[in-house]
């Protein structure tokens, strides 16, 4: 068996082995999950994410190592925006808090089945159609651009497209029955509303995939970097989501370096044939606007804590 092969080996049997040993074992009762316990599975997904980037650094080098850590980062600081969707959208149905984690282990299912479609797809389109990459380049630039002019996120789950279809095909109830997606009324298989918050974040899922999966296109076309880094940094979006999404109002510069994130990844594209950059300056880039971001959103939330409260210590203030 070839090295390449092992790593295939090893990156599907990790996967699977965590997601069914986070679902039928550690979450397999429905309950709300704690800050303390999100904070702990963040621990766990980015130590095996980090961990696989030292496998691949050991086994493929220094050169493939540097590219699997720039696009961990990138997928994960982008996944940062699924942050705020998907409390828009629980806010918006209502979900109990006791079955989010249950809708973002499936949507987290469908998001490692639809990206691993796209990548391959992306990967053989590149392979006989290089130029194809400047489009990606493009793509990523407007896509900056216009994250950096919007103002904020958009939600009416009523215009989704897919939830209409379904709407129409399947019927649904109105109120939730635990954690089931499906339930049986009157002799009438019909979904709950668990199951339309699901398809709503299975297909908003795809959008954002739109806009991650060219970004670490910009770092590498290796199907198994750009698969491995975009699978590791998903599956902690979960622990990130129960982490961060009682603070999102506090990182009010986060859209403007994900926007910066993006415009950087285009322009490298288009830059390619020119400037070649390196890995190290690469990874300097991102980390660098990653803090930018994230120190002007914390300097930001202090003066907003002195304004709201006067007599509020600005050294003291959240």
């Amino acid at each position: 068996m070839s090295p390449d092969l092992i790593l295939w080996v090893v990156l599907g049997t990790v996967i699977v082995g965590m997601l069914v040993l986070d679902l039928f074992v550690f979450h397999r009762d429905a309950h709300e999950v704690s800050l303390r316990e999100a904070g702990a599975w963040s621990v766990v997904w980015i130590t095996l994410g980090l961990a696989f980037g030292a496998v691949v650094f050991a086994t493929r080098g220094s050169q493939a190592g540097g590219e699997y850590l720039a696009g961990y980062l990138i997928e994960k600081s982008l996944s940062m925006d699924n942050v705020f969707l998907f409390a828009m959208l629980f806010g918006y149905f209502a979900v109990p808090k006791q079955y989010q984690h249950r809708i973002l282990f499936w949507g987290v299912v469908g998001a490692i089945v639809f990206r691993a479609i796209f990548i391959a797809a992306g990967a053989t389109l590149l392979e006989s159609f290089h130029f194809l990459i400047y489009g990606l380049g493009l793509l990523l630039l407007f896509t900056g651009v216009k994250m950096w002019r919007s103002k904020g996120h958009a939600v009416n789950p009523e215009k989704n497209f897919v939830l209409r279809l379904v709407r129409r095909a399947v019927p649904m109830t109105d109120e939730y029955h635990g954690q089931r997606f499906f339930v049986r009324h009157k002799g009438v298989l019909m979904a709950t509303p668990l199951f339309a918050v699901l398809v709503v974040v299975e297909t908003t899922d795809v959008m954002f995939a739109i806009d991650s999966i060219p970004a670490i296109f910009a770092i590498t076309t290796d199907p198994f970097i750009v698969l491995s880094s975009n699978l590791f940094a998903i599956l902690g979006l979960r622990a990130l989501y129960f982490l961060l999404a009682g603070m999102i109002d506090k990182f009010v510069y986060l859209k403007q370096g994900l926007s910066a994130l993006l415009v950087f990844a285009g322009a490298k594209i288009l830059v390619a044939d020119v400037y070649k950059m390196p890995i190290p300056l690469t990874l300097g880039v991102i980390v660098g606007i990653l803090a930018i971001s994230i120190i002007a959103s914390v300097i930001a939330s202090r003066r907003q804590a002195v304004v709201e409260d006067p007599h509020l210590p600005a050294e003291s203030a959240a």
